[in-house]
């Protein structure tokens, strides 16, 4: 696929060779969902070439405190060793020391905080989870969270919507449309809140482009960033469906790299 401008996937996980087949294998499962890829980043890169994506957002989540600082490492030495990626690190409201794993992110250089509390179990109004977030704030880090399922509690916008109260001064980007499998509700509830932006990762398969082109602009495509959900979806099948949603030319530009530039501090 060629395009006339760079793109930029926020929504990538990867894995270590050794445990990403059994790691792919768990997500596909939690979600009863097919899964395209490996979960590498080699992989990654090289498929996302063909589809003409040009850099990606990478991370991983810890299920249990003892991983962070693994998963970190790993993600760091990802970033520092192949081209074109942007890293996130992990971290869990049961760690001893929130403050030595926040720091480690950024000595690390990692561009902020993806948590996952379906997967990791816990809300994001857990108070246990405060400390991270106010770490955040203090140290400049943005927050991905995942967000959404009908079938939990942990993610949900009634969830959220006291963080965003509470933190209104940190950076906080919602995956899958501000809430993965209740899309609208998530958009009502959600949208007036000004600190928060969203990813468009695993949500477009799911809704007609009418529905999916009035919730982007229900928060506005400036608040809007281009994500794949690697390695579940194929990358040239996701971005067929962006463009088929039909947004202007400076609609694509914002969602597909100016925002998440700007957002994640990337130089294109």
């Amino acid at each position: 696929m060629i395009t006339l401008y760079p793109i930029v996937d926020c929504h990538c996980h990867i894995y270590p060779e050794k445990i990403a087949a059994k790691a792919v294998e768990s997500i596909g499962k939690f979600y009863d969902l097919p899964m395209t890829y490996n979960g590498t980043a080699s992989e990654m890169i090289e498929k996302r070439r063909e589809a003409g994506i040009t850099h990606s957002v990478v991370f991983s989540v810890a299920t249990k405190p003892s991983q962070v600082r693994s998963i970190n490492e790993f993600i760091a030495s990802e970033v520092g060793a192949l081209p074109g990626l942007t890293g996130l690190g992990t971290a869990h409201p049961a760690s001893e020391d929130q403050r030595a794993d926040i720091d480690r992110i950024v000595t690390l250089g990692l561009k902020g905080v993806k948590l996952h509390p379906d997967i990791q179990g816990f809300a994001l109004d857990d108070p246990r989870c405060f400390e991270i977030y106010e770490l955040c704030r203090e140290r400049g880090l943005l927050l991905l969270l995942h967000l959404g399922d009908l079938r939990y509690d942990y993610s949900n916008p009634n969830r959220l919507i006291p963080v965003l109260k509470k933190f209104d001064g940190l950076k906080i980007v919602g995956a899958h449309l501000g809430g993965w499998s209740l899309w609208k509700k998530a958009q009502e509830e959600l949208c007036r809140f000004r600190n928060f932006s969203v990813d468009c990762s695993s949500s477009l398969a799911f809704m007609s482009s009418e529905d999916a082109k009035a919730i982007i602009r229900a928060y506005g495509a400036e608040r809007v960033l281009f994500g794949t959900d690697y390695p579940m979806w194929e990358f040239k099948k996701e971005l067929e469906r962006f463009f088929d949603l039909g947004l202007s030319d400076e609609e694509n530009r914002l969602i597909l790299y100016k925002n998440s530039a700007e957002i994640f501090g990337i130089a294109l």
